[in-house]
């Protein structure tokens, strides 16, 4: 089923959000650009980063100081792109993977949510654009700026399929060269589609053979109480192998 062509009022309103979120990007793009000076947040995920570890009092002597203060070890930033239509989980899995629990009940996002994550190596800041019909037509122009992109897919959302695949291979036209990992999210629901046939439905058959594009199974916020593991843990180290 296509989409509904947009009216002369959503387009308007598209118009606004796309020059909004064009200056909310260069403002995402300054605070998180390279070359800044590193920041450690207690309330974030290490995800393997190690604290600096100060040295012991007797360790100490006033002769090491310098003039100076020293600069802040500066680390490399990996940028990852986070998409999919509303509904999907784009805001749980960035809150998932920075340490936070889950919020209840579907909002909406207008505009864009980040998040960063701090490696050992590398910094990874994570960006979200909202999954809105008048948002998607914006999605690529945001595509040749990340080093990976996440697209996330609701399994149980049968109706929306068709729509999430063609927005999918919209992005993939766009950077052939961008890699990709598709987020099979709420499997845990009964009425979720399985691996092989998302495959299908998106798709993915069709996807050159020498291009980077994974699908991964998730249940990012479990509904039942037997799920503990939030399902992101795979999805992170395969963001940070193809990061590296």
């Amino acid at each position: 089923m296509a989409p509904r062509p947009l009216s002369p009022l959503v387009l308007a309103l598209g118009g606004a959000a796309a020059v909004l979120g064009s200056v909310l990007f260069i403002l995402w793009k300054a605070y998180f650009g390279r070359g800044r000076e590193r920041r450690w947040d207690r309330n974030e995920a290490w995800w393997g980063a190690e604290p600096p570890r100060l040295p012991e009092w007797d360790e100490w002597d006033p002769e090491d100081e310098e003039d100076e203060e020293p600069a802040l070890e500066e680390l490399e930033q990996r940028e990852v792109l986070v998409l999919g239509l509303d509904g999907s989980g784009k805001s749980t899995f960035l809150r998932v993977l920075s340490g936070k629990p889950p919020l209840e009940g579907h909002i909406p996002t207008w505009g864009f949510n980040s998040v960063r994550l701090p490696t050992k190596d590398f910094e990874v800041d994570l960006l979200e654009i909202g999954g809105s019909q008048n948002l998607r037509f914006y999605w690529k122009e945001f595509v040749n700026e990340v080093d990976v992109l996440v697209f996330l897919v609701d399994s149980a959302d049968r109706l929306r399929l068709p729509w999430a695949r063609q927005e999918l291979h919209k992005l993939l036209d766009k950077d052939p060269d961008l890699p990709v990992v598709v987020v099979a999210n709420k499997q845990d629901l009964s009425e979720a589609m399985s691996m092989v046939e998302l495959q299908q439905e998106l798709g993915l058959q069709a996807v050159d053979s020498q291009r980077e594009v994974f699908l991964l199974a998730a249940s990012i916020a479990p509904a039942g109480p037997g799920f503990e593991d939030p399902g992101t843990v795979h999805i992170w180290r395969l963001l940070l192998e193809l990061l590296s």
